[in-house]
């Protein structure tokens, strides 16, 4: 399934916890070391450092969240949570007093502590969605890919161990035949190419490269929200076979959806309606989800592939731009240089962005439970 999203481009995160973190994890904190591992890239090393990441947390709650992370990953979730809360409750403290003075000559101050309380939460916010992801590739052994200036050497890049089994274990096998068939697609590699295939070499911009990346990302965002969608659209098919959904039956759907996935799914209730007729639509649903995409409209199609939140779009554009960008742009000249590599460097990459964008839409419905997010 080929559905190559435009490209977007630029992100920069660190996270640390504004929570208040006991005795144990101060004492943690002041042991901390990065820690770094090597892997082999032809004459060159990549090294992954830190938080083996192209991006560090920007703010003071990012990097106290990395070291919670690094140390006591245990802790983790319960520190994020925390962290969320407050900016939440800091948030809705500078609403409240905006509101409160909206009549009073203090209005104005009011009104600008508001936004600048804003900026400041979403920038935080940002930190705490790239260690989310961060964390996810943890649970499944896999270290992202550092900036790419690390990783080439006499214009050779090439990414060692390539990770292909553990990135393609996250998906069931329907999602992963449009997985791989989207990398065939992207990189002119066969489905069931050979090893010798695989190392075989190609000349590429980073330039394109960064761009192949990036709408591998928002491949794996839409795939994630395509299957959610189908799956509960399998759910209300069941259900009401005739497709006369009550307005008790809708409600009652609604508020087992998690909160992002209310206006994907229920904002076109009417237009799936009048779309599906009787059995027709119990078959479709029923189908394979290729098959499902195939018979989106190109307005349910956008919905699916749209990142939700100007955090995600933030965090996206920061983190291709620390990747592929030397000088943390992807439109500078070194962005045009020609490198070489092997396709299963690129397969790589490009499982590695996919993998980005799943786990890019499960942190904002974990991030949505404890604070809203703005919307894209």
């Amino acid at each position: 399934m080929d559905h190559c999203i435009s490209p977007l481009s630029t992100l920069k995160p660190r996270i640390t916890p504004r929570f208040a973190p006991g005795p144990a994890l101060q004492s943690v904190t002041r042991r901390f070391r990065p820690l770094t591992v090597v892997v082999g890239a032809g004459a060159s090393h990549c090294e992954f450092s830190s938080l083996n990441s192209p991006l560090d947390p920007r703010t003071r709650p990012g990097k106290d969240l990395s070291t919670v992370l690094q140390n006591h990953p245990q802790l983790f979730h319960l520190a994020v949570a925390q962290e969320l809360k407050k900016l939440a409750d800091d948030r809705e403290l500078a609403l409240s007093r905006m509101s409160l003075s909206a009549a009073s000559h203090e209005a104005c101050l009011h009104r600008r502590i508001a936004q600048l309380k804003e900026q400041e939460c979403q920038i935080v916010v940002e930190d705490v969605m790239y260690l989310l992801i961060f964390y996810k590739f943890s649970e499944i052994k896999v270290h992202l890919v550092p900036k790419l200036s690390r990783c080439i050497y006499n214009g050779r890049l090439e990414i060692w161990p390539s990770k292909d089994w553990e990135l393609e274990s996250l998906y069931s096998f329907e999602i992963l035949e449009m997985i791989r068939e989207h990398v065939s697609t992207v990189i002119g590699l066969r489905v069931n190419s050979s090893v010798t295939d695989n190392w075989a070499m190609t000349k590429i911009t980073r330039q394109m490269l960064g761009r192949v990346y990036v709408a591998s990302i928002l491949y794996g965002y839409f795939l994630k929200s395509a299957s959610l969608r189908h799956r509960l659209d399998r759910i209300l098919a069941l259900e009401s076979q005739d497709l006369h959904l009550s307005h008790r039956t809708s409600l009652h759907y609604q508020e087992m959806c998690p909160n992002g996935m209310k206006n994907l799914l229920f904002g076109r209730i009417g237009n799936i309606q009048a779309k599906y007729k009787g059995s027709s639509r119990l078959e479709k649903t029923q189908g394979k989800l290729s098959c499902y995409v195939m018979g989106f409209d190109p307005d349910t199609l956008q919905r699916c592939a749209k990142l939700r939140s100007e955090v995600a779009v933030n965090l996206v554009k920061n983190h291709c731009c620390a990747l592929f960008g030397d000088d943390g742009t992807m439109s500078s000249p070194e962005t045009d240089e020609v490198i070489s590599t092997s396709y299963s460097s690129v397969k790589r990459l490009v499982l590695e962005a996919v993998a980005f964008g799943s786990f890019l839409w499960d942190t904002e419905e974990c991030i949505e439970t404890v604070y809203k997010l703005k919307e894209n």
